[in-house]
């Protein structure tokens, strides 16, 4: 067995991130991210969103908000005020019938006036103890109950503005009473003088906390520490306070003189809380809270539970993130724990991490109007998941098509693969190598010798080059069918594979609703879908016929993703004309485009999403005018049959 070397020592790791947790996943984060964005959100809304819901492994700002009401509510639900008079109640009566007990075989006199003095005790607990605080006890049993009436009430009174102090008193002698009416005579000195403003003020807190500092494991650094911890205990008493009916309130400011047998305590404290509340009146002295359980608390423990309450307010406000400014390092960990547990802290500090490790690694940018917007990176990172998704749906597939080219005038691909008869590619020279020793030394022969079985050859892919036009309809039935995310991750997808296997090839991207556009990809994925009128598939041709002109040595791709038969074409002057159902003069305008496309070489492939019959009947005449295909593919399926008319039509 190990052990630590002389002189370490081996502990939880409590200071910052653990430097053993598994490193944060942000391309899970992202492509979440990425589909609340495609989906028509704002990055920055999609970003609060992520954090609200969490991920696989981490619990979200809503659970945690969730589990904070659910504790709020147990305590109220589970507990009542009133403990410290049921227990006052009890002592009084086990004391009293203590008494009685003893005075009942006496036949004198004296006894028979102390029982009449007994039995004349006011009803009102508060009456009684004070009433008794001189009466001669015969029962050494009904005294000790009625000293322990004494030494509760002063624990609990300290224990509501000190934590702890009930704990720390457990029995109390005559001097202990002293060195607490000291303390608190010398801490109401200090906020006076705190108040006053004198100039050597730390050092009379310096000499307070030398000569009380056991009163105080918080240990505060200064006066005003000390000033906050006693204000936030002492308003949490008061909203107790509050909570309680008038004659419980009434009943326990009786019973405050009787505090360990010495007015002086109670008159101390009420001082005491006079300063706290003029020196902090900002902390909440007037509210209250609805306590319906049948678990009594002391007025310590009921102190705590109204200030367990405050804290679960702030908690639920920061967890809400609803403020301005409001960023995940301003939940306070520490106080997380304490209501929910180590588990809720962890997954807060996740949150956190995942929220700065997005900021800081370039995902986001401020656009020129200030809003938040993907960067290129992250714009890249989608594109990757997207195509990863339909090539992994692909695969499999009988009768699909290889991607890669065997040419010997290709350009390579990074990859190598094993050499087959006829291939003219140049050798991967280091893979065959490697392939020969790994060979010979499993077989266990001698020397290194190569076999045709261990030539691989460098992977190439035709240096063709194509002009590609990817034409999505935007009109609101995309959106409505729920066609507004895979059209934007088939853009993705196909920039992605163009971008990084096919680099000379020039990817246009247009939208086309009432109007066409040529967009930008970041553009394309932060689109939202706005309702208007139009499927205005001319001006999308028209577009798509600029382009394809650009580009005179490339060869012509079209690809035309649409739900929706034209409803609209470009007039003259430039506005759009619209009428439903599509007149002859539109359907007339938007064939001429695809003829002209046609002359250009150019086939049209469409990708009619949905069953309308006149919509396949219009995709069908495109298609056999311009020479291409109708492909009818299911909504998920959309992204896979794009990639692979385009890697068909760029082969042909």
């Amino acid at each position: 067995m190990s052990t630590a070397p002389e002189g370490w020592s081996y502990g939880p790791w409590h200071e910052g991130p653990d430097p053993l947790a598994p490193p944060i996943d942000l391309r899970e984060a992202l492509d979440e991210i990425g589909r609340e964005v495609m989906d028509g959100a704002s990055p920055r809304s999609a970003l609060e969103e992520l954090l609200r819901r969490g991920t696989r492994n981490t619990r979200g700002l809503d659970e945690m908000t969730r589990r904070v009401w659910q504790r709020r509510a147990e305590i109220q639900r589970r507990h009542r005020l009133d403990g410290t008079l049921q227990e006052v109640r009890r002592l009084l009566d086990e004391a009293l019938d203590a008494e009685k007990r003893a005075l009942f075989p006496d036949p004198s006199d004296d006894a028979r006036f102390a029982e009449a003095q007994l039995d004349a005790l006011p009803p009102g607990t508060a009456a009684a103890v004070r009433e008794l605080s001189e009466y001669p006890w015969r029962s050494e049993e009904g005294r000790e109950k009625y000293e322990q009436i004494r030494d509760l009430l002063g624990r609990e009174m300290l224990d509501a503005r000190f934590e702890g102090m009930k704990q720390a008193l457990q029995s109390t002698s005559q001097e202990d009473v002293e060195r607490v009416h000291q303390m608190l005579a010398d801490l109401n000195a200090l906020l006076d003088a705190h108040a006053r403003g004198v100039d050597d003020i730390d050092e009379r807190f310096d000499e307070f906390m030398r000569r009380h500092g056991e009163f105080f494991p918080e240990n505060p650094r200064d006066v005003d520490e000390l000033i906050d911890a006693l204000a936030a205990r002492a308003a949490a008493a008061q909203r107790m306070l509050n909570s309680m009916s008038a004659e419980q309130r009434a009943e326990l400011a009786e019973l405050a003189q009787q505090a360990f047998g010495d007015p002086r305590i109670g008159q101390q404290l009420a001082g005491l809380d006079a300063r706290l509340q003029a020196m902090r009146p900002g902390e909440d002295w007037t509210s209250s809270a609805r306590f319906r359980g049948q678990d009594p608390l002391g007025l310590g423990e009921g102190a705590q539970a109204m200030a367990d309450l405050a804290e679960l307010d702030a908690l639920a406000e920061q967890l809400a993130q609803s403020y301005p400014g409001a960023r995940l390092e301003d939940i306070d960990l520490e106080a997380l724990e304490r209501q929910l547990g180590p588990d809720a802290g962890v997954d807060a500090r996740r949150l956190s991490e995942l929220e700065r490790e997005l900021r800081s690694q370039g995902l986001f940018e401020r656009a020129p109007d200030g809003s938040l917007r993907l960067t290129p990176k992250a714009l890249r990172r989608l594109g990757e998941t997207a195509l990863s998704d339909i090539v992994h749906s692909l695969r499999g597939k009988t009768g699909e098509r290889q991607t890669e080219s065997a040419g010997a005038a290709g350009e390579p691909t990074g990859a190598s693969r094993p050499w087959q008869f006829g291939d003219r590619e140049p050798w991967e020279v280091s893979r065959t190598v490697r392939n020969a020793v790994l060979r010979t030394a499993s077989t266990g022969g001698g020397a290194v010798r190569l076999d045709v079985s261990d030539v691989e050859v460098v992977e190439t892919e035709l240096r063709s080059r194509a002009a590609v036009a990817l034409l999505v309809d935007t009109s609101w039935s995309m959106v409505s069918e729920g066609r507004w995310l895979p059209m934007k991750r088939t853009a993705l997808a196909l920039h992605q594979l163009i971008s990084t296997r096919f680099r000379n090839d020039a990817l246009q991207l247009i939208t086309f609703g009432r109007y066409a556009a040529t967009v930008e990809l970041p553009e394309l994925v932060g689109l939202e879908g706005v309702w208007e009128q139009g499927t205005n598939a001319h001006h999308a041709l028209l577009l798509a016929g600029r382009h394809l002109r650009r580009h005179p040595d490339a060869q012509p791709v079209v690809l035309m993703v649409t739900d929706g038969e034209p409803t609209a074409h470009l007039e003259p002057d430039g506005t759009a004309e619209f009428d439903y159902p599509p007149q002859p003069r539109t359907l007339v305008k938007t064939l001429s485009e695809v003829d002209r496309l046609a002359k250009m070489g150019a086939s049209v492939s469409v990708f009619r999403l949905g069953d309308d019959p006149r919509l396949a009947a219009f995709v069908d005449l495109i298609a056999r005018r311009s020479g291409g295909r109708v492909v009818a593919p299911e909504v998920d399926g959309l992204g896979a049959a794009v990639i692979s008319d385009y890697l068909r039509t760029r082969r042909r």
